[in-house]
């Protein structure tokens, strides 16, 4: 693959992401995770917990987020968790209690579904009605809670492990510290794309093959590396958590997820377009490559006809649009291009940006 090649995956995949309204679905996966975060992680902790311990678990996470969301998010979390996770009176308390924890933890998974299956173009089927229906969407996340646990187990005895190598290896060779970080660092990467590799595997309701998802969590895991180092720089420099005095924590916490969630989705958008081009769905996508054919979409929805002579170009009319781009089923005919719709989100963003800073010389200026 060279790179010319992997620019126009890259550029098929910003395509695909600003056209499956990606920032919509980022919004809602932020809103979702504020709710379940909590009992998320009192599951997480607990499982880790069996074998390195609670208080070491907690204290482990909490150090982690306090690198990446600031100390006073980290602790606006840790208050969430020790909220959460105050004793019941009663067994039907604790009954009900540990149902609504197991509900308010899987919520923010049927939302990650619900996303996936809009960027693999699941159709939508009849909703099948029962408790059994209900039960089994909960225990498939309930599932991935419960690998996330062992990911992070995995993850905490990883780092003991390598920290217990560098002490050692440090009085014998000096500069080992470079060689154990960047271990360090690879291991991370490879948890990541498992992880990502079994999201983008089990969570969306269509049929994946195991070849189709492991480049593009490779380049997920990457880029949440880099956007994670990023976000924290942003959430660092800047003056969220005074902005918003007491909820600033609040805020902290989801704008540091709503970014995270736009790189989760940047990358479902390229093991998509991956997929279709070179994987399993290769030629049948909405991805699909194919320059020597001057088909009309309607053609391509009735059947593949092959033209083997060349054809004069089509005027760019919304009857002969461009098959190649990715786009919904229900898109209106006559899209912006990809300079447009980037001049758009860049036009917003600075709008955003100068009412923030009106707001903040405002408030200054109040005091």
């Amino acid at each position: 693959m060279n790179f010319n090649h992997f620019y126009a995956l890259v550029k098929k995949s910003v395509m695909a992401w600003i056209d499956d309204y990606a920032p919509s679905m980022g919004a809602a996966i932020s809103y979702y995770t504020v709710f379940s975060i909590a009992p998320l992680m009192i599951i997480v902790i607990a499982v880790a917990g069996f074998v390195w311990g609670r208080e070491a678990v907690q204290g482990e996470i909490v150090g982690q987020l306090s690198g990446l969301i600031g100390k006073e998010g980290a602790q606006g979390v840790q208050a969430l968790i020790e909220s959460a996770n105050q004793p019941t009176q009663g067994l039907v308390a604790t009954a009900i209690s540990i149902v609504v924890l197991v509900i308010g933890a899987t919520t923010v998974f049927a939302e990650l579904q619900s996303s996936l299956d809009r960027i693999w173009q699941v159709p939508k089927a009849p909703k099948i009605s029962g408790l059994w229906a209900i039960l089994r969407s909960r225990l498939l996340s309930f599932g991935f809670i419960l690998g996330l646990g062992f990911l992070l187990l995995v993850s905490l005895v990883s780092n003991a492990a390598i920290a217990a190598l560098g002490s050692w290896a440090s009085r014998l060779l000096p500069g080992w510290e470079s060689l154990l970080y960047l271990i360090n660092t690879l291991f991370s990467l490879g948890v990541a794309t498992v992880l990502f590799a079994m999201i983008f595997k089990v969570m969306p309701q269509a049929k994946i093959g195991w070849r189709d998802v492991w480049t593009g969590a490779g380049v997920t895991a990457v880029l949440f590396e880099v956007g994670k180092w990023l976000i924290s720089l942003y959430i660092g420099k800047s003056s969220v958590t005074s902005s918003f005095a007491a909820a600033g924590s609040l805020v902290v916490l989801l704008v540091w997820v709503y970014y995270s969630a736009q790189i989760f989705l940047l990358g479902a958008e390229f093991t998509w377009v991956y997929a279709n081009a070179h994987g399993s769905l290769a030629g049948a996508g909405k991805a699909a490559d194919a320059p020597s054919s001057t088909m009309l979409p309607a053609q391509q929805h009735d059947a593949p006809i092959a033209v083997s002579q060349p054809q004069p170009a089509l005027p760019n009319t919304p009857g002969t649009a461009d098959v190649c781009r990715p786009a919904l089923s229900g898109d209106p005919p006559g899209h912006a291009s990809l300079k447009q719709r980037a001049i758009v989100y860049a036009g917003s963003a600075a709008a955003f940006l100068a009412l923030r800073l009106l707001l903040k010389y405002t408030t200054r200026r109040r005091i």
